[in-house]
């Protein structure tokens, strides 16, 4: 593997010959259906050649391309069990891994970003990388004072990479869209370029961790690495073992499933209200499962805060309402409250009662103690929402999402899509009832009084911490 591919031209042309490619093997594929093999067969076979080629391209550009095949990853519980067999394999390569960048460049990064006598700052460093994502590769290593850290290196050139990958693929979104069926690319094309420039400044993405490190140190649950040094395209943070969640998706027992869930579920919704950041990169190769102090539960292991979204406040407290009127069935009060946080536009008028039955099959499982996240009830959702005959669809299409909502919205997506890969049983009322903002009726309850002073902590944390 060379140095990360940085002309315009080369780049464009692997992202172009992606539905060229396409386009061929339909021809293939209708060339064998007349030469007398199945349909189903036919299908199969198209399906896995597209996959091979879309993911090899994906994961060799890395960039932004890369960066898009992460973030469709989480999404392949949705697809129907025939499409989605081809591509989770080639999918779940894109969570951990990817072509490494030559060591002569590493090492160059490194000489102009730590100075010449890097090698002293470390009493051993590994040249082969550990990981490797979208802008970066993180490499194992022991700082000079005995931790064990990870490095991460971020390519030469990836910015640019990362801006010329996205506008290519906006051009083809209709053109890529089929080979993910029933996900519209394009919106999600755009907020990943809205966020390009925070997630190449390791500045941010260090600050960030470090306010993650301090919140969660000594937590029973969630494990967050310090930051240990942070310069131009090197951070360098401590270092942490573990199982891949990706590999709790595959083999994982059922306990290492269910645990993986309650502390994703519990991570996704704790942290905005403890630190004001919402983790916003929910792929399951940034997580860990790792032993408890007692040496027999289970702790999250958390990385790669490149994207967050800022909320001083946690989550807004209009998510929590809002969620709380649909589950009592209060229609005229949650359409009202969509209408004034924008979700539907002043020109739009819907009725209250199918605004509602849109909403409670989604949030089905806040309604019971005890939810499983399954790859069925995801595709149920999915071919609910995007068949256009269903009075989902037709709805849907009129309701808006704010901006202040984006990020949020496809975190919560995606996290989703985890827990539904991971087939896992969920107490989740209880993590909503403990962490959301405005889910409790009692603005007197002892939980929300918690959650209040533990908002206002993390306010003043941040503040101290800047000054």
């Amino acid at each position: 593997m060379s140095d990360l591919p940085r002309k315009a031209v080369t780049r464009t042309a692997k992202l172009a010959a992606l539905p060229l490619g396409f386009a061929g093997r339909a021809t293939w594929g209708l060339g064998k259906r007349i030469g007398g093999r199945s349909a189903e067969i036919v299908a199969r076979e198209l399906q896995q050649r597209t996959a091979e080629q879309l993911f090899k391209v994906l994961g060799e550009l890395k960039g932004g391309a890369m960066k898009l095949g992460q973030a469709m990853s989480v999404f392949e519980s949705a697809l129907p069990e025939e499409i989605a067999g081809p591509y989770r394999a080639a999918l779940t390569k894109l969570q951990d891994a990817a072509p490494p960048m030559p060591t002569r460049t590493v090492h160059t990064v490194l000489a102009e970003r730590l100075g010449e006598e890097w090698r002293e700052l470390f009493l051993s460093f590994e040249d082969k990388p550990s990981a490797a994502a979208s802008i970066g590769q993180v490499h194992r290593a022991v700082w000079h004072d005995g931790r064990e850290v990870a490095v991460k290196v971020q390519y030469p050139g990836a910015g640019d990479a990362l801006l010329s990958d996205l506008t290519q693929l906006s051009r083809f979104a209709k053109l890529v869209g089929p080979l993910i069926p029933g996900m519209d690319i394009k919106p999600l094309i755009a907020e990943l370029r809205d966020r390009i420039s925070e997630e190449l400044d390791y500045e941010l993405e260090a600050q960030a961790q470090r306010e993650h490190a301090a919140e969660f140190a000594g937590d029973p649950d969630v494990v967050v690495p310090d930051v240990v040094h942070q310069c131009d395209q090197v951070l360098v943070t401590e270092w942490i073992d573990g199982i891949p969640l990706a590999d709790v998706i595959a083999d994982g027992t059922p306990e290492q499933r269910d645990r993986a869930g309650e502390l994703l579920a519990r991570f996704l919704f704790s942290g905005p209200a403890r630190t004001g950041l919402l983790h916003a990169d929910p792929h399951p190769g940034n997580f860990r499962l790792l032993p408890g102090e007692d040496g027999e539960s289970l702790r999250l292991g958390v990385l790669d805060f490149g994207t967050v979204d800022r909320l001083s406040g946690g989550l807004p407290r209009t998510i929590g309402a809002c969620l709380r009127m649909t589950l009592s069935g209060d229609a005229e009060a949650v359409y009202r409250m969509l209408c004034e946080e924008g979700f539907v536009k002043e020109t739009v008028e819907l009725d209250p009662e199918q605004v509602l039955d849109y909403l409670l099959p989604i949030i089905e499982p806040a309604e019971v103690a005890e939810f499983t996240f399954t790859r069925g009830w995801m595709r149920a959702q999915a071919a609910r929402l995007a068949d256009v005959r269903s009075p989902a669809h037709q709805l849907g299409k009129q309701l808006n999402l704010p901006p202040s909502y984006l990020l949020i919205h496809r975190v919560t997506l995606s996290t989703i899509g985890v827990l539904c890969q991971l087939n896992a049983s969920v107490r989740l009322r209880e993590e909503l009832e403990a962490w959301l903002p405005g889910f409790l009726a009692e603005e007197e309850d002892l939980r929300g009084r918690a959650l209040e002073e533990r908002g206002e902590s993390a306010e003043e944390a941040v503040v101290e911490a800047q000054a």
